[in-house]
C-alpha cells in the first residue's frame, strides 16, 4: 500500500512539474539601437511582467555573429527594461567586462600592473564608472604610478565630455579610447597594455548616434580635416 501511494505522489508532482512548464512562455530579447537591435537569445517565464529587470550577458563577437573573433574575451551585460508591443523583450546596455584570464594574462611576473577606477559624464549627461588596468613592461616606482593613474582619470574625464553616451560607449569596445590613453600617457611612461576593463552604465543610452557634421570650408584651400591620432605600439622601451 505504502508503494503505490509513493507512485501516485511521485505522477501527481510529475504532472505538476509539466503542467508549470507548458504554462510559460518563451519572450525573445533584443539589444538597444545602440547595437542595431539584433537579439540577445529567448528567456522564459510564466508572466509578460517576470522578464523585466532581468539581466544577460554575451560576448562581443556573438553579438556581432563574429565580426569581433579577436575581442571574445569583452563580455557586454544587458538588462530587461520593458516588453514592446510585438511581445518582444527590449533590453538596455548596462556595462562590460574583459575576462578573468585575459587581466591576468596582462599582469604576469615583474610587471606593474595599475588599477582605478572614476565615474566621467558624457556629452549628453550619462553618468559611466569606468576601471581601467594599465600594465608597465617593468616594475615602476609609485611616484610614477600615481602620476599615470592621475593622468587616466584626467584623458578619460576629459574624453567623456566631448562624446554622446553611444560615442564614448562605441570608442570604449572598439578600444579606440585605449589608443587615446596610449598616446596621452607616452610622455610620461610608454605603457605595455592599456584596457578599460570594466564599465557600470548608471544612465539610460540614447539608441542612435546623430548624424556626422559636414566639415566647413575656411578658405578656397579646402576643408579643414581633423588631425588623427597617433597609434603607439605595445612594446616598451629597452
Amino acid at each position: 500500500m505504502p508503494e503505490k501511494e509513493t507512485g501516485a505522489k511521485k505522477a501527481t508532482l510529475a504532472r505538476t512539474v509539466k503542467d508549470k512548464w507548458r504554462s510559460k512562455h518563451w519572450f525573445k530579447v533584443r539589444a538597444p539601437g545602440l547595437f542595431q537591435h539584433v537579439e540577445l537569445g529567448e528567456t522564459v517565464a510564466s508572466e509578460p511582467e517576470q522578464v523585466v529587470g532581468r539581466t544577460l550577458e554575451t560576448t562581443l563577437p556573438e553579438l556581432s555573429g563574429g565580426a569581433d573573433a579577436a575581442k571574445a574575451h569583452v563580455k557586454l551585460r544587458f538588462r530587461i527594461e520593458r516588453l514592446s508591443g510585438d511581445g518582444v523583450a527590449e533590453a538596455r546596455f548596462i556595462g562590460h567586462d574583459l575576462t578573468s584570464d585575459y587581466v591576468r594574462r596582462l599582469a604576469r611576473r615583474k610587471r606593474s600592473k595599475i588599477d582605478t577606477a572614476l565615474t566621467v559624464t558624457t556629452k549628453d549627461g550619462v553618468r559611466i564608472v569606468l576601471k581601467p588596468v594599465a600594465v608597465g613592461e617593468q616594475r615602476l616606482q609609485s611616484r610614477l604610478r600615481a602620476e599615470l593613474r592621475h593622468k587616466i582619470v584626467s584623458i578619460l574625464t576629459e574624453e567623456a565630455q566631448l562624446r554622446t553616451s553611444p560615442e564614448f560607449v562605441r570608442e570604449m569596445l572598439a578600444g579606440d579610447l585605449s589608443k587615446v590613453l596610449a598616446h596621452g600617457l607616452k610622455t610620461l611612461y610608454p605603457l605595455k597594455k592599456i584596457e578599460i576593463r570594466r564599465s557600470e552604465v548608471l544612465g539610460t543610452i540614447s539608441d542612435e548616434l546623430p548624424a556626422p557634421e559636414a566639415a566647413v570650408p575656411v578658405d578656397a584651400t579646402g576643408p579643414t580635416v581633423p588631425a588623427p591620432i597617433a597609434e603607439t605600439g605595445d612594446s616598451a622601451p629597452a
